[in-house]
C-alpha cells in the first residue's frame, strides 16, 4: 500500500504522511508482548508506512529494543527513524524504591540530562538497544513544564539544553551523523521558544493541533512557516477521546475528559453521522492540511489498530463535512481543510 511522503525541511529526508509512534509499545499503559509489539510494526511498514518514532522513555528503553527487533530486518535505507535525546537509563535494583517509576517498562531509571555528554550518552544507549547504526531525527524530548512542573524548572532546562544538548546535536548534524534535530513536546509555549532560538529542522507536537484544538494556528504555526520548520504531528486523538468519542472515561491529555470538552466531542460526533465519517478518521486527516505538518505520527498496539489507520488515511471525507464544522464553530475559520490548497 502506498502513503504519501513530504520532504522534511530542508533535511533531504522525506517521511510518509502517516507515521507510526512507539510510546504505546513501551508497555507503560498497556501489556504489549514483544512478538505483538514486533509484528506490530511490520504490520505498519506493510502498510506503506516509511516513518518510525520512539525514545528512551518509552518503556525506559523497551520501546527502542522491540523497535530494533522489528526494523533491523528492513532495508535501513527505506525508512526515516527519529528517537530522543534528554534522558539516559540506568540499571534500577529489584527492590529499589524510585520516585514516580512506572510498571509496564524495563528494570531501568531514567536520569534528565540535557548536558553535551548526557546527549551524547543518551544517543549511544539508543544505537546499542536499537541495534542499528544511524538515527536520522534527533528530538529533544520533554524541555516543557509538563514534564518538570514549574516554568522555572523548564527554563532551567531549556538554558541547559542550549548550553550543550543542542551544540552537540548542531555538531552531529553538520558531520552527517544525524540528518535532523527537533523537539518531542506537549507545549505550544516551549515549542515556539525553541524554534526561534535554535536552527531547528523539526517539531514534534503532541496534541496541540487536532481536530479538537486548533490554537497553535495563531502562535506557533505561522512562526514554523516562517523559519521552514517541519511539523511532525502526534497525539492525533488527543490521549483518546477522538478515537473513542465522548465515551464514559474518555481520555484528554492523558486525564479524564473534563465536560466542556465532552460536550465538544460529542457535537463533533454529531456532525460526523450526519456526513457518515467517522470521527477517527476525521482527527487522522484534519492536521495533515496544514502545509507545514508533514507526517501524522499515530500510535498502535496490533496490526489491526495499524491497518485500520492505514484504512483512514484513504478514506474519502466529503467537502460538505469540513464546511460544517466551521460553519458550526467546531474548528477554527482559519484551518486548513482537506481537499483545499487554502483555509476556506
Amino acid at each position: 500500500m502506498a502513503i504519501a511522503s513530504r520532504p522534511l525541511g530542508r533535511t533531504g529526508l522525506t517521511v510518509t504522511t502517516l507515521g507510526f509512534g512507539g510510546a504505546p509499545l513501551g508497555g507503560f499503559r498497556v501489556n504489549v508482548s514483544e512478538r505483538q509489539g514486533v509484528d506490530t510494526l511490520l504490520a505498519a511498514y506493510a502498510n506503506g508506512v516509511r516513518y518510525f518514532d520512539t525514545a528512551p522513555y518509552y518503556g525506559y528503553g523497551r520501546s527502542e529494543l522491540i523497535f530494533g527487533h522489528a526494523l533491523r530486518t528492513l532495508d535501513r535505507d527505506s525508512f526515516v527513524l527519529s528517537s530522543k535525546v534528554g534522558r539516559w537509563m540506568s540499571p534500577k535494583a529489584d527492590n529499589e524504591e524510585v520516585a514516580g517509576w512506572r510498571k509496564g517498562g524495563l528494570s531501568f531509571k531514567p536520569t534528565f540530562d540535557y548536558s553535551r555528554d548526557g546527549t551524547l550518552r543518551s544517543l549511544e544507549q539508543s544505537l546499542l538497544r536499537l541495534g542499528l547504526n544511524r538515527i536520522d531525527i534527533a528530538l529533544i524530548h520533554d524541555v516543557d513544564v509538563w514534564t518538570h512542573g514549574t516554568q522555572e524548572a523548564a527554563d532551567q532546562r531549556f538554558k541547559e539544553t542550549m548550553a550543550g544538548c543542542f551544540p552537540a546535536l548542531a555538531e552531529l548534524r553538520s558531520a552527517g551523523v544525524i540528518k535532523a534535530i527537533g523537539v518531542g513536546l506537549n507545549e505550544s509555549a516551549m515549542s515556539l521558544r525553541f524554534v526561534r532560538e535554535a536552527d531547528l529542522d523539526c517539531v514534534m507536537l503532541a496534541g496541540r493541533y487536532t481536530l479538537l484544538e486548533q490554537g497553535a494556528l495563531d502562535d506557533l504555526l505561522p512562526v514554523y512557516e516562517q523559519k521552514g520548520v517541519s511539523i511532525l504531528t502526534a497525539g492525533p486523538f488527543n490521549s483518546g477521546i477522538l478515537a473513542t468519542g465522548a465515551v464514559p472515561g474518555a481520555a484528554y491529555n492523558y486525564q479524564p475528559a473534563p465536560a466542556p470538552i465532552m460536550d465538544r466531542v460529542r457535537l463533533l460526533e454529531g456532525v460526523c453521522r450526519s456526513h457518515n465519517v467517522e470521527l477517527a478518521t476525521a482527527a487522522l486527516q484534519f492536521p495533515l492540511a496544514h502545509p507545514s505538518v508533514v507526517s501524522m505520527v499515530a500510535g498502535g498496539i496490533s496490526a489491526d489498530e495499524v491497518n485500520q489507520n492505514a484504512a483512514r488515511m484513504s478514506a474519502r471525507i466529503p467537502p460538505a463535512f469540513w464546511s460544517e464544522l466551521k460553519e458550526r464553530g467546531l474548528i477554527s475559520a482559519s484551518a486548513p481543510i482537506p481537499g483545499h490548497s487554502t483555509s476556506a
